[in-house]
């Protein structure tokens, strides 16, 4: 059935870049938009980032903008987050979903950090 798997995680230097990807199938990848969330330990899981079916439009969480990129390829049924100038605030558990269909991979770590 479905399936997503996060990866590209890591530990990062504040200023530093990590680019995530999730790797998706059972689900007709190009319907559906595409976002990233994140989770830091005992805070709400947060949206970071969308973007439509054909990647045209995109939109990002105010703490974000100008630092993150989300980009996806529907050949490869893949979702990125392109991010730069970390901040030690972005340190969580990155997840992707297909909007809004009630599942999720188990993440991938985020820890920005000197």
């Amino acid at each position: 059935q479905v399936q997503l798997v996060e990866s590209g995680g890591g530990l990062v230097q504040p200023g530093g870049s990590l680019r995530l990807s999730c790797a998706a199938s059972g689900f007709t990848f190009s319907g559906y938009s595409m976002s990233w969330y994140r989770q830091a330990p005992g805070k709400e899981r947060e949206l970071v980032a969308t973007i439509g079916p054909a990647g045209s439009i995109t939109n990002y969480v105010d703490s974000v903008k100008g630092r993150f990129t989300i980009s996806r390829d529907n050949a490869k049924k893949t979702v990125y987050l392109q991010m730069n100038r970390l901040k030690p605030e972005d340190t969580a558990l990155y997840f992707c979903r297909a909007n809004v269909l009630p599942y999720w991979g188990q993440g991938t770590q985020v820890t920005v950090s000197s």
